[in-house]
């Protein structure tokens, strides 16, 4: 059996209000081909297809579009579970329809776990070939009962005790089931979870998954008889504890530009007779460069002269770190990037925040200050002179109030 695990697929995903929706579909015409050209039996999507509960009208065209363009392919089957991110209600409504077309959806937790398992038969032999114990998102309401007065620490307990048994009643049943079957074909579980140890890069969007708790589950909770696991959530594509079976495939695209540079994959699985486990992780090419640029002026300037110079097409983020206040920031970029294909998407100075977070008392965050209290800092923090802080405060007001369509001299 050729799986190919994929996950975060995030459609409709937008970075500081630009669209992409063209690298979505550049993504899944890449992937149908190499599905075709490395001749995929099962493609495994383990969560977050969407962004959105409500995706938009193009980001659906582009899920079914894909889908239906699977069911002229060598891939004979396709497993679909919500990841926190997707509206379970939302997947799950066209699934009798998207059954015709070989593709397998579960999108709410079901109340029969048995519905969780699925037998992928061979179209032409009718032979079991694939037993999958397809596991969603499990929500706080599926797995855990509140009771009054409990704490956090008795949270996240119940959390990852129903987690567990979750699994261990799904991979039970498919057991069972496995053992009714001719040739005992290989087993696959998925999930859409946080796992201990796991690693994340600022700025990926990776939500926290249980509001208030800190529940990451360790791989002990996926029963012994699991040919691979196929996980989602986290978008750096990593294997759990060391273990090849137990893998996350990360997200296909940069959802951020924490993950710039970062090496996109997608997990190629071949599982052989008698558990033997081969795994590559073909490289998923970049389809719109994002690049991080940060320090002190020269070191900017510097960076951004040479991506002109490579004829770079990036998206770009620029975090200010220099020590002197530059006023003319966003000019000074724009003259550089003059006639470049490249794009400032957004633009920090870091050591603004910084020195006026330095000025704060200990519980004290930019959360507790409004406009005027941080511009007060910022005149203190730069030791501009008494005499010219009258001007430069009524300039200000003028430009806040014009921002919302007030009286500039209102106080």
């Amino acid at each position: 059996m050729k799986i190919l695990h994929t996950s975060d697929w995030h459609l409709g995903r937008r970075l500081f209000g630009r669209q992409r929706y063209e690298e979505f579909e550049a993504f899944l015409d890449w992937l149908a081909v190499l599905i075709e050209d490395a001749g995929v039996d099962v493609l495994v999507v383990a969560g977050d297809v969407f962004d959105t509960s409500t995706p938009s009208n193009r980001a659906q065209s582009l899920y079914y579009r894909f889908l239906c363009r699977l069911a002229g392919s060598c891939c004979r089957h396709v497993v679909v579970v919500a990841g926190n991110h997707d509206s379970p209600t939302f997947l799950d409504a066209p699934r009798e329809l998207l059954k015709v077309l070989d593709v397998h959806v579960i999108g709410a937790v079901p109340d029969d776990p048995a519905d969780e398992v699925l037998v992928l038969h061979h179209p032409e032999t009718g032979t079991a070939e694939l037993v999958v114990c397809a596991v969603p998102y499990l929500r706080d309401r599926d797995i855990r009962r509140v009771e009054a007065g409990e704490s956090v620490e008795d949270k996240d307990r119940k959390l990852i005790e129903g987690i567990r048994d979750h699994y261990r009643s799904v991979v039970e049943l498919a057991c069972r089931r496995r053992a009714a079957l001719d040739g005992h074909p290989p087993m696959l579980a998925t999930g859409h979870l946080f796992t201990a140890g796991g690693r994340t890069v600022d700025g990926d969007g990776v939500r926290d998954l249980y509001v208030g708790a800190l529940a990451h589950v360790g791989s002990d909770i996926f029963p012994d008889g699991l040919d691979y696991v196929a996980l989602g959530h986290l978008h750096v594509a990593q294997t759990v504890q060391g273990s090849e079976r137990v893998r996350y495939s990360g997200s296909p695209l940069p959802m951020g530009f924490g993950e710039a540079g970062q090496r996109k994959s997608v997990c190629l699985v071949e599982l052989e007779a008698g558990g033997t486990l081969t795994v590559r992780c073909p490289e998923v090419p970049v389809f719109q460069p994002l690049a991080r640029v940060r320090g002190d002026w020269e070191a900017i300037q510097t960076r951004l002269r040479e991506l002109v110079a490579a004829d770079s097409r990036a998206w770009l983020e620029i975090i200010y770190e220099g020590e002197a206040v530059i006023g003319d920031l966003r000019a000074r970029l724009d003259e550089i990037l003059a006639g470049s294909r490249l794009e400032v998407l957004r633009l920090k100075n870091a050591r603004v925040i910084d020195r006026v977070l330095a000025q704060c008392h200990d519980r004290e965050t930019l959360d507790d200050l409004d406009v005027h209290d941080v511009f007060e800092r910022c005149l203190t923090r730069h030791e501009v002179p008494d005499t010219q802080r009258p001007s430069l405060r009524l300039a200000y007001r003028e430009t806040v109030a014009a921002l919302h369509d007030a009286d500039p001299l209102a106080e």
